[in-house]
């Protein structure tokens, strides 16, 4: 199962990674929905002064910098910090959300310990997200397998020594073989204005099942050619692509239909999702 880098809090995203044995929380973020500034880096930048002249110098220390996913798709080195010092930041900005979010904070940061110990939480956890969004059983089951499928294929690209980039440029790939086009394409035709929204999520259960397909093919052939590098790595892609493309086309005969089509799954939108948090 995929952990889950977003953490979502009245709807509002807030990126994560697990990093040493915990939860490191995107400070921008966190500080974009306590304190609904227009500018929430500007924000921040004062706020990191405050907090110095307040006392807390540790903060160059206690806040580190990761590679998270920004909004133009790139992963950018972005200031984050664990629960602990979190609550520290969130004592020093004035907002009614602030008693709310220490209690959603204590909350998901508890989450990724407990799947440790029992694995089926996370499942069930996703289980719950999708359901409240307003997803049937057998769509979501469709999806489950595509995150697990997912998840081998990333863990396989990095062992056969991917890097952060490669990982947009082999998906791009995959779709563009499989639908003949890449991920912007695929999400202008679904109409996916929200760059952290998941592009899977918008998809049909062929969909899914077409795209679960190429994925689990290519990390096949990964294996079988014993491929290394990008150029290698992309090869097996486009070839595993290309058998599934094949295969969508030849169900789109059949059905009358195209498999990827303009509508979103349920046509599911930002206005019509059911509040996560509380």
């Amino acid at each position: 199962m995929k952990e889950n880098k977003l953490a979502i809090f009245e709807e509002k995203e807030i990126r994560r990674e697990w990093y040493n044995d915990d939860w490191y929380f995107s400070v921008i973020d966190v500080v974009e929905v306590l304190s609904e500034s227009s500018r929430p880096r500007k924000y921040w930048s004062d706020l990191k002064q405050k907090l110095i002249l307040e006392g807390f110098d540790e903060v160059s220390e206690k806040i580190g910098q990761l590679k998270l996913m920004s909004k133009d798709g790139k992963m950018r080195l972005t200031d984050v910090a664990n629960t602990k010092t979190l609550l520290r930041i969130i004592q020093s900005i004035p907002s009614p959300k602030a008693e709310p979010f220490k209690r959603w904070l204590a909350q998901v940061g508890s989450e990724r310990l407990d799947e440790i110990v029992n694995p089926e939480l996370a499942i069930n956890r996703a289980k719950e997200t999708y359901i409240r969004k307003g997803y049937d059983n057998a769509w979501i089951e469709q999806r489950l397998k595509t995150i697990d499928s997912r998840k081998e294929l990333t863990e396989n690209w990095k062992q056969r020594g991917a890097k952060n980039k490669d990982y947009a440029i082999l998906t791009d790939e995959i779709y563009r073989s499989t639908f003949d086009m890449n991920t912007k394409q695929y999400k202008e035709l679904k109409g996916i204005n929200n760059t952290k929204r998941n592009l899977r999520d918008s998809m049909g259960k062929l969909e899914l099942a077409i795209t679960n397909l190429a994925e689990v093919t290519a990390n096949e052939m990964h294996d079988i050619n014993n491929s290394f590098g990008l150029q290698e790595l992309k090869k097996d892609v486009k070839e595993a692509g290309g058998i599934t493309g094949k295969a969508r086309k030849e169900i789109e005969e059949k059905i009358r239909k195209k498999i990827a089509s303009k509508k979103n799954y349920k046509n599911l939108t930002d206005t019509n999702i059911k509040r996560l948090s509380k």
